[in-house]
């Protein structure tokens, strides 16, 4: 498999060995952090980082208490832009609190903590530096790995069924509008690449997630570039100079310079992964989309190559994922009474992409949590009974804080084949009727000094990803 040969060729390469020996005195631990959009990515890393800094919040998170100081410093690749923590975080805790902007990019933040050591031998040692660089990128990226093994003929076959499938945008009829097989005009071209770009986003909006190519949907420094001006055709004859062949070399162009180069600089580079998923969205929007949202993730957790790695191939400077978190966010949509249901979700939902990373050596863990804790728990009587709700600011339509509510969401399944099973098999609606799932602005906060902001078992996260390396 091409990913396979990408990733083995990045660990025969081991790295720049002067910086490995480095990491020996300095350690390094680099964490990737994805998922597909709207998973809450730029969020949890803000949470995550003010609340290593600000350690009040960490009950869960042993090697905090060993933990004399935490600090940002300059990262180390200084060809990507830098994750622009200070203002996501006056976003969170402003007097009037709002979301900050989604991943649009690959971004990166460095910090650095001072450890003081444990074990019999601690009180012989002195403090050590362990630096902890984060990688911020799109889940949507992570698609187009996929791309690698496909031909244009391929790709464009199953683009054009999904688009089909989901009835989604106008390009069949901007497809009409051309000759694949006469000469290339440029105007033409870009006609067209528009008109799929649109499609793919009206596909998402439906409740489609595998869809591709990632960049499409979220270009980061490519946007406008010629890279990004190529779309699906119906197959044909394509001869030279025609639009078809050129299509087809910018397709192949794409992976080369696009795809390859994003596996061997970034991501392929990763020790722990956290891969964020928004399970209560895709089941607000019904079977499908959680169908939809199973099947991408499986597509997305082929691409990574977990399993152990020895200490001399680490010293060199080869990467290999040794630890995996799956996380559903926004578990503070719901009562802690239901978390339970929604990690046993998550788990069945990535199953088979967690047993091949056991079977790899990795260790893996699925939680549900909320990197920002933005609901109350209240119990409400409801004809007779305690219903247990969660109560809030409702986001507006405009993205702006709405009303405040009190809302139940609706049972989540004791066992999970009962919304997977027929989410595999098509159904256009849950049975047992819609989750009352809804958007909550963040709340107001007061922190008091030496707490980070308010979450739900971001502490676990922190202790699975980092503490054995503290």
């Amino acid at each position: 498999m091409v990913i396979g040969r990408l990733a083995d060729a990045v660990t025969r390469g081991v790295g720049d060995v002067a910086s490995s020996v480095t990491d020996v005195f300095d350690p390094t631990l680099r964490l990737g952090v994805t998922g597909l959009s709207r998973a809450g990515k730029t969020v949890f890393i803000t949470s995550l980082v003010a609340n290593l800094i600000d350690r009040g919040r960490m009950p869960g998170f042993s090697a905090g208490s060993r933990i004399e100081t935490a600090f940002l410093q300059p990262q180390p690749d200084d060809t990507v832009p830098r994750f622009d923590y200070e203002s996501h975080l006056a976003a969170l805790t402003s007097r009037t609190p709002h979301w900050p902007d989604g991943t649009r990019a690959v971004s990166e933040l460095r910090l650095s903590l001072k450890v003081r050591p444990a074990g019999m031998l601690a009180g012989l040692r002195g403090t050590r530096t362990v630096h902890l660089d984060i990688v911020d990128y799109p889940g949507e990226w992570l698609l187009d790995l996929g791309l690698m093994d496909k031909t244009y003929d391929a790709w464009s076959a199953a683009a054009l069924a999904r688009l089909s499938s989901w009835n989604a945008g106008d390009y069949a009829a901007a497809m009409q509008t051309i000759d694949p097989t006469a000469k290339l005009i440029e105007t033409e071209a870009q006609t067209l690449a528009r008109a799929y770009t649109a499609a793919l986003h009206a596909a998402r909006l439906a409740g489609a997630y595998d869809l591709t190519p990632g960049r499409f949907l979220l270009p980061g420094e490519l946007e406008g570039s010629p890279a990004l001006t190529f779309a699906p055709l119906p197959p044909g004859d394509a001869p030279r100079g025609s639009l078809r062949r050129e299509m087809e070399r910018r397709f192949e162009a794409y992976k080369s310079q696009v795809v390859r180069p994003f596996f061997r600089d970034h991501f392929a580079r990763l020790d722990r992964q956290v891969v964020l998923l928004d399970v209560l969205g895709a089941l607000r929007r019904g079977p499908r989309a959680l169908e939809e949202m199973r099947a991408a993730m499986t597509d997305i957790l082929t691409a990574f190559r977990p399993g152990a790695i020895g200490w001399l191939l680490s010293l060199l400077g080869a990467r290999r994922v040794d630890r995996l978190l799956f996380a559903a966010t926004k578990a503070d949509h719901l009562h802690h009474t239901q978390h339970a249901r929604l990690t046993a979700l998550t788990e069945a939902m990535v199953r088979d992409a967690k047993s091949r990373a056991d079977f790899a050596g990795a260790q893996t863990k699925a939680i549900s949590m909320a990197a920002l804790r933005a609901t109350v728990e209240e119990m409400r009587e409801h004809q007779g009974h305690d219903l247990p709700v969660v109560r809030g600011r409702l986001m507006g339509t405009d993205g702006t804080p709405g009303r405040e509510a009190a809302l139940y969401p609706g049972e989540m399944p004791v066992d999970p084949a009962h919304v997977l099973t027929p989410a595999r098999q098509g159904a256009e609606s849950w049975l047992d009727g819609e989750y009352d799932l809804m958007e909550f602005a963040p709340a107001p906060l007061t922190l008091r000094p030496g707490e980070g902001p308010p979450h739900i078992r971001l502490d676990r996260a922190a202790e699975f990803l980092l503490s054995d390396r503290l």
